[in-house]
This record gives structure tokens, C-alpha cells and sequence, in this order.
């Protein structure tokens, strides 16, 4: 027995010799045994300095069957910049020993802080991850652009004031324009809202950009939704832009406007003797409900495109309108669209009240295209508006009200829905060319957003952009 107890105890012990040489053995100590990561630089969007980013991160994998063992996980510091490392689920400034099991992988996080650079333009900081193992030093770049903004927090212009386009503006809640007072926003400018914020006009506003610099109006946010997928893309991110009822002679110029969830918001005032609101050449785009919705007022629009809403793209109550080569189109992305591209409301003699006119209405030179119906109304009779040379997707006659339309057509757009582009300029195959009449465009509606003129060819296209003939390469 004693000699059994003897051998058994000899079996233990070499057992655990056994397995302690194996865990010692399976830790790879040679330098040539190094990481791989699945990006050599990990790079943020734009941020907006004095705000952290959004969190991003990178793989770190050992290809070989032993374990790695990292002896240091460290930022360099080369440039200053504050960013924050998390490690395989540990946060801190510098890690030591950190194992990788073979043919496994751990994750690193990363985010950035970026302080006012007091510059106008962006500065982008970076620094590297530092990986030491087995003696071997390997590095991850990280880069970051920090702009400065000017934050409004509920502001209200109570007298004649302009935003330049030296830095983006961040407006939370409102910016309030009041009653006798002007807002002039410059060429260039950049206005970001954050959530449910808006512009709220009472007095005038004079947003007037150039081809070369644009006014934008956008969501604050600057990183991506999922993957790859941008918040710019989403609608929904702020609230718009409302004209009161006692708001006159608003302008709104080369604006790309895109994001929102109301539009732009003309409220009714029944004054059609003073325009409310004149748009040339802008975009409106991607709102949760219409991206226009004007109640008995006077609005005038040349060159616009208004594209992609929830419900109507265009949604108008009486008033007086008249639109010319302007392009309707919706492919919107978010939910069921709940109604016709152009919505027309209180139009025929059976919706006139006492004292607040029937529309008066005149679209020229209009593509009215997408994935929802064109129009509300399919009878305009005896209504007082008129569609002159007018691509429409459904069917249908011309009559004293639809005339020279071109029906069941296809202006066949650069938009591909399912992979996020949204482009309503023309293809060479498009119905659109040269069916418009030059005599409904006026001149000072010649040149188109993008600089093309309207009337370089003898034929006029319809709609807000002029076809500029695409020439395939040769195949070699």
C-alpha cells in the first residue's frame, strides 16, 4: 500500500510539472510573434470641440496558437491630443499584461475630447495606440478634427443681425427672430440645431447663399447612426423653419436645408397683396412630415428642389403660389409615406369659405416624381390652378388646367434609394429633356443650382436642375 501511495504521489507530481511547463509554454515569447489589427488608423468625424465623440473602436487579434502577452498598452501623446482608451473592458490611461488567448482576439475603444482650438477652421489632433510585445513596438494612428462653434441657447433677435460664416452655429431650442426685426444669414454659413430645435420667425429672414458657398441647415449631430450609415442622412434630427402669420418678405437662397422634422413651415396670414416667403435655387430636404407646408400664403420658388418627406413633399392650403422649374420628389426612407408628392388643399369652389380665397396656383417647367403618388387632386376643374409642362408619374390628359404634361414619364434621377444616394439631376435617358417651355422660365431664373444655364440650348429641361449630357468611357 505504501508503495502504491508512492507511485501515485510521483504521477501527481509530474502531472503538475507536466502542466505547468505546458501553461508556460503556451505564452509565445518570440519576437516575431506580433499583433495584426483590423485598421492601421482609427479616424472620428468632425466634433464639435468641447464635446466628447462618440465612442469607436478597433480589433486587436493574435493569429498564432500560443498566447500573446502584451506587456504595454499606452497613447504616445505625440500630439497633444485627449483622447480615453478601454481595453478588453478595462478603462484607464496605460495597461499592463494584457493576455491574448491564441487564435483570439480583444477589443480596444477609444474616444476623443477635443478643447476650443480658437481657430475658425478645423484642427485635427491625433496621437498612436503604443502596443509593446515580446520587445516589439506596434502602433494604431488616431485622428480627430475639432471644431470651434458658436453655441445660441434660446436666443432671440430682437434687432437687424447677421451670422457669418466664420464658424458653424450650434442653436438649442430656438432662435426666435422677432417682430420688425431682419436676420441676415451670409454665404457659407452653417447652422446646426440640436434636437427638436428651430428657427422661429416673426420678423424677416434673409438667408442668402451663393452657388460657391451655401447656407446649410442641419441636425448637430456629426457621427454615423450604424456602421458607415451617417446621421446627416436621417430626418427627424431638429424641428425647421416657421414663418409666423405676421412675418413678410423672407428670402431663402442657394440653402441646403435637410433633417428636419417639420420643414419649413409658412403659417397662415390669408394676405396674398405681400409674398411671404421666396425660394431660389435651395433644397429642402428629408423632413419627417412635408418639407414644405404653406397655409394661405404667398409663395414664390424657382430652381428648388424639394425632395423626400413622410407624408406630402410639398403640402399647400390656399394661398398664392407659383413654382417654376422646381423639382417634387420623394424616396423617402423611413416609414410608409402618408400621402401624394404635392398636396393642394382648399382648391375647388366645394372648399371656399367666406373672406379666404381658393388657390391660386401656377407649377411651370415641374417634375412631380417618386415612390408615392404625384398629386392629390386628378381634377382641377373649375380651380384657378394650372400645371404648364409638368412631368407627371401617373397617368392622365391635358386640359385646361394640365397643359403640354408630360404624362406617365420618367425623368430618370441619379437617386439609388437603397444605397443612401439621393441625386434628382437627370440621366441622358430622361423624359424630362427639352420638354420644357423657356417662355414660363423667367430670366433671372436662368442658371440653375449648380451653375448650368437654362437657355444654352434651344430646348428648356423640366425641373429644378438642367441635364448635362453624361459620356460614357470607352471600354479598353
Amino acid at each position: 500500500m505504501e508503495n502504491l501511495r508512492k507511485i501515485l504521489y510521483a504521477m501527481l507530481v509530474g502531472v503538475v510539472m507536466m502542466t505547468t511547463a505546458c501553461i508556460e509554454d503556451d505564452f509565445t515569447t518570440s519576437s516575431s510573434d506580433v499583433l495584426e489589427f483590423s485598421c492601421d488608423t482609427l479616424a472620428f468625424d468632425t466634433v464639435f470641440t468641447e464635446l466628447g465623440t462618440p465612442t469607436k473602436r478597433f480589433t486587436v487579434y493574435n493569429r498564432h496558437k500560443k498566447m500573446i502577452n502584451i506587456s504595454s498598452v499606452k497613447f504616445e501623446g505625440t500630439n497633444g491630443g485627449r483622447f480615453y482608451l478601454n481595453v478588453d473592458g478595462m478603462t484607464g490611461e496605460e495597461f499592463h499584461d494584457v493576455e491574448i488567448r491564441g487564435e483570439d482576439s480583444i477589443f480596444v475603444f477609444v474616444e476623443a475630447y477635443i478643447d476650443p482650438t480658437n481657430k475658425n477652421n478645423p484642427i485635427e489632433i491625433k496621437d498612436n495606440v503604443q502596443f509593446v510585445t515580446n520587445g516589439v513596438t506596434q502602433r494604431v494612428l488616431v485622428t480627430a478634427w475639432g471644431q470651434d462653434v458658436v453655441r445660441k441657447y434660446g436666443e432671440v433677435v430682437e434687432s437687424d443681425a447677421r451670422l457669418t460664416a466664420e464658424k458653424p452655429y450650434v442653436i438649442f431650442d430656438s432662435l426666435v427672430v422677432a417682430e420688425g426685426a431682419t436676420l441676415t444669414i451670409e454665404p457659407g454659413a452653417t447652422l446646426c440645431f440640436h434636437d427638436d430645435a428651430y428657427i422661429d420667425v416673426r420678423g424677416t429672414l434673409n438667408a442668402i447663399g451663393t452657388q460657391y458657398a451655401p447656407i446649410t441647415l442641419r441636425g448637430d449631430r456629426t457621427d454615423n447612426v450604424v456602421g458607415d450609415i451617417d446621421f446627416d442622412i436621417m430626418s427627424g434630427q431638429w424641428g425647421g423653419v416657421y414663418f409666423a402669420p405676421e412675418s413678410f418678405d423672407n428670402e431663402i437662397q442657394y440653402v441646403l436645408m435637410r433633417g428636419s422634422t417639420f420643414g419649413v413651415y409658412a403659417d397662415s396670414c390669408g394676405v396674398m397683396d405681400r409674398r411671404k416667403l421666396h425660394l431660389y435655387n435651395s433644397v429642402l430636404h428629408n423632413a419627417t412630415n412635408a418639407v414644405l407646408l404653406s397655409m394661405h400664403s404667398w409663395i414664390d420658388a424657382e430652381g428648388t428642389e424639394f425632395s423626400d418627406a413622410g407624408g406630402n413633399v410639398v403640402a399647400l392650403i390656399g394661398g398664392k403660389v407659383r413654382f417654376v422649374n422646381c423639382t417634387l420628389a420623394n424616396y423617402y426612407l423611413f416609414s410608409a409615406i402618408g400621402g401624394a408628392i404635392l398636396g393642394l388643399d382648399y382648391v375647388l369652389p366645394e372648399d371656399e369659405v367666406k373672406d379666404v380665397p381658393l388657390m391660386d396656383a401656377r407649377f411651370d417647367n415641374c417634375v412631380i416624381y417618386g415612390i408615392a403618388g404625384d398629386i392629390n387632386i386628378g381634377d382641377l376643374t373649375n380651380s384657378n390652378v394650372y400645371l404648364r409642362n409638368c412631368l407627371l408619374k401617373s397617368a392622365g390628359e391635358n386640359d385646361d388646367n394640365f397643359i403640354n404634361c408630360v404624362w406617365e414619364g420618367d425623368p430618370m434621377f441619379f437617386t439609388i434609394r437603397e444605397d443612401y444616394i439621393f441625386d434628382y439631376r437627370l440621366k441622358n435617358e430622361s423624359q424630362a429633356i427639352g420638354k420644357g417651355d423657356a417662355s414660363l422660365c423667367p430670366q433671372e431664373a436662368a442658371i440653375d443650382r449648380y451653375g448650368v444655364n437654362r437657355f444654352e440650348r434651344d430646348s428648356l429641361d423640366i425641373g429644378a436642375y438642367v441635364w448635362v449630357e453624361q459620356i460614357e468611357e470607352e471600354k479598353k
